[in-house]
């Protein structure tokens, strides 16, 4: 007999619909299972063979072809295991395949019969409803997650034999959400920007950066702040729209972070790898590419402590994303295109012992080739992508003894979130949400300077030796300064401001 039903996987970040399709016939007992599975996908006979027979279902002793279609796409992960053994039951008469045209199952199974999660069923109901289907059956522990996505029923199941007493009619899953309810732990609280002391032009920095989401970078001594300050950035950011929600938390399913939420992801990420991580491991990729952390980042931050410490390769990776904001990873079978649309925040020091330059604080210990050395991990186009270069002083003890509180996230935030509302005006109808993500084309039509300004940064632009890029982003900048203060037309002193950012290239890479 022959039975045939749907399920879905994932490549890259997207889902996509595959026919199961399997046959009995006459025989020795064999399994065959075709379609261009990889290892996994080929263990599965082991598991669905075991989990059937583990079910109080009979494994029929007869020749079992098992196709998953298209035959020229690479078939990766557990996520047929359901779909093949329900198959095989359909096709041994053990259960009525009647109704299955537009029903997905997804699902790895244990030898058991249990089901266990899986990472990236977002991306495949996704596909689901794209592909006009209306029902999907997964594990129980993916149901919240499947039910973010509109028009497609969700049927939580545990184990097979639920699944197989679901199709017979014989038993119905609880009502929606009663069976998986969304994870009821609080968010922690972020930092807050009420206890940090002094560094008032940081936090000015820090404001416009999140205004426009323009990329930063710290520069100071050790202790004075640099880390402390990046990891309170999130605080004074705006909740993201449910667009934004979205895609964060498709990225973040099929990285596999969302087995303990099971919701959807309304807060910004904040990624901080370590500085060994490798170039893979930081803009993706791997003989199964997966998102990196740029992707993870994804409207969100990426903070690089210590950028001198990474790997020049790895850094100088960042140009692409950064530039394009997506990341393409190309292998011999696929191009595989991941989001990356992050604001990049970096920290170092002056030099490898942390004070040149900072002599009243201790003597720098470094020679002239060292502070070179470590200098040049940073490279001249990645500092050109780099919006703000902003120097972090030691704070003195009257200021860090000061029992006097700083301005609050909350009352940043606000002024952030005018700031947000009026790009997303300005950009309406387009794919642009912030300032930093302008193309040349809009910068000439929503970046236009009077002539005092434009005086300004002609001198500025010959002074400094600015890159044409480096114009592009004072402009932007100075579009972000103009938007929290409210003024529809950029004038000087917001040029003024933006010009002050790019400065410390030339003060500390001469």
């Amino acid at each position: 007999m022959y039975a045939k039903l749907y399920s879905s996987s994932v490549l890259g970040i997207d889902g996509y619909i595959v026919e199961v399709e399997v046959d009995i016939s006459n025989g020795l007992p064999v399994f065959d299972l075709v379609g261009l599975p990889d290892s996994a996908v080929r263990e599965s006979r082991e598991r669905v063979r075991a989990a059937v027979k583990n079910s109080d279902c009979q494994f029929p002793l007869q020749r079992i072809t098992t196709n998953l279609a298209p035959a020229d796409l690479k078939k990766e992960g557990s996520s047929f295991d359901l779909a093949i053994a329900v198959g095989v039951l359909i096709a041994s008469g053990q259960v009525a395949g009647e109704g299955m045209e537009k029903t997905l199952l997804i699902g790895e199974l244990a030898l058991d019969g249990m089901l266990r999660p899986l990472a990236g069923v977002l991306s495949m109901v996704m596909a689901g409803v794209a592909g006009g289907f209306n029902r999907v059956i997964l594990p129980a522990s993916n149901a919240t997650e499947a039910r973010l996505v509109d028009g497609m029923e969700v049927v939580p199941v545990s184990s097979l034999q639920e699944t197989v007493a679901f199709l017979r009619g014989e038993w119905l899953p609880e009502p929606n959400g009663a069976d998986t309810p969304a994870s009821t732990e609080a968010e922690p609280p972020l930092d807050d920007f009420a206890d940090v002391r002094g560094q008032a032009h940081v936090k000015r920095a820090m404001e416009v950066a999140a205004a426009g989401m323009h990329n930063l970078l710290f520069i100071g001594p050790p202790g004075s702040g640099k880390t402390m300050l990046a990891r309170r950035l999130p605080s004074v950011l705006p909740e993201m729209t449910t667009e934004e929600s979205l895609e964060v938390t498709k990225v973040m399913s099929i990285a596999g972070h969302l087995a303990r939420r099971g919701r959807l992801v309304t807060r910004r990420p904040f990624r901080s790898p370590h500085h060994t991580i490798s170039q893979a491991g930081l803009i993706g990729g791997g003989s199964t590419p997966k998102p990196g952390e740029v992707s993870l980042s994804h409207r969100g931050v990426l903070f690089l402590d210590e950028m001198p410490e990474f790997s020049k390769s790895a850094l100088e990776v960042l140009r692409q994303p950064l530039e394009d904001r997506e990341v393409t990873v190309a292998r011999a079978r696929a191009v595989l295109t991941f989001p990356a649309e992050f604001m990049l925040v970096g920290s170092m020091n002056p030099c490898p012992c942390g004070y040149f330059g900072y002599e009243e604080d201790r003597a720098c210990t470094c020679t002239h080739q060292q502070v070179r050395r470590y200098r040049s991990k940073l490279s001249g186009p990645l500092l050109d992508r780099i919006d703000i270069h902003v120097e972090v002083p030691r704070v003195d003890y009257q200021t860090l003894s000061s029992t006097q509180k700083g301005e609050s996230s909350a009352t940043i935030r606000e002024r952030v979130a005018r700031a947000h509302a009026i790009q997303a005006e300005r950009y309406q109808g387009t794919r642009i949400l912030h300032n930093s993500a302008m193309p040349p084309s809009f910068i000439r039509s929503h970046c236009r300077l009077d002539s005092e300004s434009r005086d300004l940064l002609q001198q500025s632009f010959d002074t400094l030796g600015l890159s044409a890029r480096a114009h592009d982003r004072i402009l932007k900048l100075a579009r972000t300064i103009a938007d929290l203060a409210g003024k529809e037309k950029i004038d000087a002193s917001h040029v003024a401001e933006a010009i002050q950012y790019r400065t410390l290239d030339r003060k500390w890479w001469e």
